[in-house]
């Protein structure tokens, strides 16, 4: 039953990798790290066989369920990702030349509004031009879930369509709070290095102090967290943040 069931759960959390451990070793969980220490251990702590992302997570003292605190806003990362992201453009005519141009991997208008139908989803990011949300919007239910709506708010539907391509593939990223209130945002690659990381961190974190809504009350960011996709949380010392924000 459900007490098994925790069990075997309970079991697999304990059999978490030496590698894991010696990570969580090099962590003090009672410690708030400056941002350069912090990333610093998360790359050291860095063990996986592929080049794993730095995520940051910001707790928020903000409450979601509030249309006017719903924050979220992007951000261009001054050392981009660190990999290459596949861009759709919805366009046709002139503005398909232009996508094209700049630097979109597929262009296309019905063809490929059926093409996704059809469950082919090969790209990461989508940007349309205003008139062909009409069409686009007949894939809303396959496009919504995933994050892939072209979304004016985010700059993803524009008429300045090369703009919208290019600075996605420069490193452009959007962020939103979740239920719990809290912004998960990749900020790079372990192998970045800690001062390229340090970049990308402070920018993120610029950008979501400048996003705090008006309506929110009492501490704006209440915890930061920097992760590795595979290694323990390393938190952050919020006196920082706050001086980034004055």
């Amino acid at each position: 039953g459900f007490r098994d069931r925790r069990l075997r759960l309970g079991g697999k959390m304990k059999r978490r990798g030496k590698g894991y451990r010696a990570g969580l070793a090099k962590v003090d969980r009672t410690q708030r790290y400056l941002l350069e220490e912090g990333l610093r251990l998360v790359n050291e702590t860095a063990r996986a066989k592929f080049d794993e992302t730095v995520e940051m997570a910001v707790r928020l003292g903000v409450d979601p369920r509030q249309a006017d605190q719903n924050v979220r806003g992007t951000v261009v990362l001054p050392h981009g990702m660190g990999k290459t992201v596949r861009v759709l453009a919805f366009a046709k005519g002139e503005k398909e030349r232009e996508a094209q141009e700049a630097g979109a991997d597929f262009v296309g208008a019905e063809d490929l509004i059926k093409k996704i139908s059809e469950g082919w989803l090969d790209f990461d990011k989508a940007v349309a031009t205003p008139d062909m949300m009409g069409a686009v919007s007949k894939i809303g239910k396959i496009l919504g879930p995933r994050g892939l709506m072209p979304n004016p708010k985010t700059g993803t539907v524009s008429l300045d369509i090369a703009k919208a391509v290019k600075e996605i593939k420069a490193g452009k990223l959007e962020f939103r709070v979740d239920k719990a209130g809290i912004i998960h945002v990749p900020i790079g690659k372990a192998t970045f290095g800690a001062e390229k990381l340090l970049d990308n961190a402070r920018t993120v974190l610029t950008s979501i102090l400048r996003a705090k809504p008006a309506s929110a009350k009492g501490n704006y960011v209440l915890g930061v967290t920097l992760s590795t996709t595979m290694g323990p949380g390393v938190k952050i010392d919020l006196s920082q943040v706050r001086a980034l924000a004055a």
